[in-house]
């Protein structure tokens, strides 16, 4: 890229911001003249069900947000609908532009995609140039011996830690290069409906798309580092970070919160930075491992033979099972679209090991329900959380949700906001209220198994259950040796 081009085009996709950006600091830097785009991708849209799906209406405030910011600076953004694959050929062709521009996704959907748009722009001499973006290290940059991606975490970790530099976290600069913008001739922004969705409680629910809520959630959230070591498993307490859906979408710089994260002092910005480091160990094993998707990362744990029962998966998305933990941290995500981090892992903990329901299932809903739905973080917490993962959870140790409810939500406080039905039972009750006595339970107005269901498992048996069906494929998979 010695010669500037004279048309660029940059693709905009998840890193919806316009600073601390690989791919538009580099199309800056060496064009003439840069135009920017976003696909409404109908790959992607047309697969959802659900047509008020709050990470579109996310997504269009997004990019609503960053074609103003990029007005402000002489640019503007080009916003079409249709199939990516064939949109950005055809864009390219009517800007005369020759080259595009665009920061790496490591999904392998993605990564197909982007490999057949390079294919057919490389056939008329066009480059199609990506860059790192999302991460701090990518790919095959934390390598064990022999060139082989790692699969436990904190060996990962302390290679990451040993090798990021201040330059690993520098930022892209945009605001400098500016005067290469080009402003398209003219781009509307479709509606929602145009695009064939509805507009969602998202603004209602106090969500804030776009890179000014993106800096609200860390101004917020910067009060709390110093101690989220303690605070963090507390789901009453609201301590974390709010910032999976702007990392997903890019609102926000990684390089931003892992530079503060990083030079912080204190306990509670290491176990941050830890979480942060995580999301990338779990992309790295998604893009050496994209059997992941649908298999079990432990291979021999594929044979594991879990239940099909609709009737207590159905249960479990309703939050009707009858463990209040569970069950408030199910209803906050259908109403909500967030489940807080120690809830995600209870709840997965429970289908998987009390329900023996397959975590695939589990995994698919949270990708229907999440907000900040990522298929790689996803995909390994679920596989962690039923013990078939990389560096997975024991297959013997496994979540009680009464003593869970107890330690984390001791007085009761989330489970009642999202359990109004045991408002009025006393909190050395709620975690496990089937044990109310008959005349507790109508001084409360709780009656167990008409104002709330009884546990639908008990979770001793249930435990059992579970240690003997994995214990099952550790002995044959011993013999097969």
């Amino acid at each position: 890229m010695n010669t500037p081009h004279p048309t660029s085009l940059v693709w905009f996709r998840r890193d919806l911001r316009c600073f601390d950006h690989a791919a538009l600091s580099q199309a800056l830097r060496h064009s003439e003249r840069v135009f920017c785009v976003f696909v409404f991708d109908t790959d992607i849209l047309d697969a959802l069900a659900d047509k008020a799906d709050r990470r579109v209406d996310f997504i269009w405030h997004s990019i609503k947000e960053l074609d103003k910011a990029l007005t402000t600076m002489g640019g503007g953004l080009i916003v079409r609908h249709g199939a990516a694959r064939e949109v950005i050929p055809q864009l390219v062709q009517e800007l005369g532009a020759t080259a595009v521009f665009t920061n790496r996704d490591y999904e392998p959907a993605a990564v197909m995609r982007d490999a057949a748009i390079a294919k057919t722009l490389k056939r008329v001499g066009i480059e199609f140039n990506t860059f790192k973006d999302q991460v701090i290290f990518e790919r095959d940059e934390i390598m064990r011996g022999a060139g082989r991606p790692y699969s436990v975490f904190t060996p990962y970790k302390n290679a990451w830690l040993k090798r990021v530099t201040g330059d690993d976290l520098v930022p892209h600069p945009v605001a400098e290069f500016t005067h290469a913008f080009a402003r398209p001739e003219s781009s509307t922004l479709p509606t929602l409906n145009e695009l064939g969705f509805q507009p969602t409680d998202l603004i209602q629910l106090g969500v804030k798309p776009g890179m000014s809520g993106a800096q609200a959630a860390w101004d917020t959230f910067q009060n709390t580092l110093a101690n989220y070591d303690e605070v963090r498993d507390r789901p009453s307490l609201d301590a974390t970070s709010h910032l999976g859906v702007h990392l997903r979408f890019g609102t926000m710089s990684i390089r931003d919160l892992a530079r503060t994260a990083y030079y912080a002092p204190g306990k509670g910005a290491q176990v941050w930075l830890s979480e942060l480091i995580w999301r990338e160990f779990f992309q790295m094993i998604l893009y050496h491992h994209p059997r992941v998707m649908t298999q079990a990362f432990r291979t021999e744990f594929d044979a594991v033979a879990w239940e099909t029962n609709p009737e207590r998966f159905a249960a479990w998305c309703a939050g009707r099972t009858g463990y209040p933990i569970v069950d408030a941290a199910m209803r906050q995500l259908n109403q909500t679209g967030f489940m807080h981090n120690r809830l995600r892992m209870i709840a997965a903990s429970f289908l998987t090991k009390d329900l023996h329901l397959h975590w695939l299932q589990g995994e698919r809903y949270f990708a229907q329900k999440l907000l900040d739905y990522d298929l790689a973080s996803n995909n390994g917490n679920w596989q962690w959380a039923a013990s078939t993962g990389c560096d997975a959870q024991p297959y013997f140790r496994i979540f009680n949700p009464v003593t869970q409810s107890e330690r984390f939500d001791p007085q009761g406080v989330f489970i009642k906001r999202y359990v109004p039905e045991l408002a009025a039972v006393d909190a050395r009750e709620i975690h496990a209220p089937w044990q109310i006595s008959p005349i507790e339970q109508q001084i409360y107005g709780a009656i167990i198994g008409r104002d709330y269901p009884a546990p639908i498992v008990d979770h001793d048996a249930a435990r059992v259950k579970a240690l003997a069906m994995f214990k099952c494929i550790k002995e044959i998979d011993s013999l097969s040796k």
